[in-house]
């Protein structure tokens, strides 16, 4: 059984964005997207600290050293007619994985969805880590193959954008 009896999960503040802004990159490393991260600082503490929140984000600490982080944002659909919960990342630093980190912030997150009369809790996953698959797996959730993500980003977004005259 995962020992998990000294992690804590606790809601990100403001003075909690250099630290966040670490995990990014060393999420981003994980990912081999390193080269794709242009946010600061200074954007982690404006986007999710400031006057209009864009995402929340929940620090997962272990003898008060963060170890890991969720950041996740409201979708809505409009087929259940409700809110729904997009868990756009989740990071558990290397030397703690294997523990239950990850499984005991998503269910955490979970609780989050059903008190907030949440619909769905839904992510994305890199088709080649296995290590997560399996873990979503155990929690039954359901892979949605029959759907395509689309990203619109740079300069194909600014030219979209600019159709609008």
């Amino acid at each position: 059984m995962p020992v998990t009896s000294n992690f804590l999960i606790r809601p990100a503040i403001e003075e909690d964005a250099p630290v966040i802004f670490s995990l990014i990159k060393e999420l981003a490393e994980y990912e081999h997207l390193s080269h794709e991260v242009v946010a600061s600082v200074k954007d982690i503490r404006k986007t999710l600290f400031g006057k209009r929140p864009f995402a929340e984000t929940l620090i997962g600490e272990v003898e008060r050293n963060p170890v890991s982080f969720a950041l996740f944002f409201y979708n809505f659909s409009t087929f259940l007619g409700k809110p729904g919960i997009y868990l756009e990342d989740l990071y558990v630093q290397p030397e703690h994985r294997g523990k239950g980190f990850g499984s005991k912030m998503l269910a955490h997150i979970a609780a989050l969805a059903k008190e907030r009369n949440c619909g769905r809790f839904e992510w994305s996953v890199l088709n080649w880590n296995s290590a997560a698959i399996r873990t979503y797996e155990k929690l039954d959730a359901t892979p949605m193959k029959e759907w395509i993500l689309y990203r619109l980003s740079g300069e194909a977004l600014d030219r979209l954008a600019d159709k609008t005259g």
